[in-house]
């Protein structure tokens, strides 16, 4: 279960890291289409979901699998037609983003998380915060949710791509 969940992060950051890498300077605040965020907006929210601070707070020995929420995690991300509201606080800012700067904050965002990957008992659940609709998750489960959030907005900065 690690080294599969260590592979996919690995195989999610260095697409994140490509895709935000193929825009130019001058595209990473454009605007594809009216109500649509700009790719640096794009990945300032997934720097903001990105932190895997709550996988080294409190927890406590799961009393089930620590996979059991995988796949609605994924059910929920990877339907590409489903729009959803972002949480406040991880919404991006109306300033402009230099690209060099995101690809930084990504970059040591990612690595954070694939250490978490590495080295944490994915078996025990995370007592900090509990995401709507699917109570509290394991850290297995956080990173997974992490990774695939971020497997959705790729796939949204790809679209984008193709609009610019």
């Amino acid at each position: 279960m690690r080294q599969a969940l260590i592979n996919e992060v690995e195989t999610t950051g260095n697409a994140l890291l490509e895709t935000v890498s193929s825009f130019s300077a001058a595209q990473i605040n454009a605007r594809p289409f009216e109500g649509s965020w700009t790719p640096g907006q794009v990945a300032e929210h997934v720097y903001k979901a990105a932190d895997c601070g709550i996988v080294y707070g409190n927890t406590a020995p799961a009393d089930r699998q620590p996979d059991e929420q995988l796949q609605a995690i994924r059910d929920l991300f990877l339907n590409f037609n489903a729009k959803y509201p972002s949480p406040e606080m991880i919404l991006p800012t109306q300033e402009s983003h230099d690209k060099e700067a995101l690809l930084q904050g990504l970059r040591q965002r990612w690595d954070s998380l694939l250490h978490a990957a590495q080295t944490v008992t994915l078996e025990d659940t995370c007592l900090d915060f509990v995401v709507y609709g699917f109570g509290p998750f394991t850290r297995y489960e956080w990173i997974q949710f992490i990774n695939t959030h971020t497997q959705r907005h790729i796939h949204q900065l790809k679209n984008i791509k193709a609009k610019l």
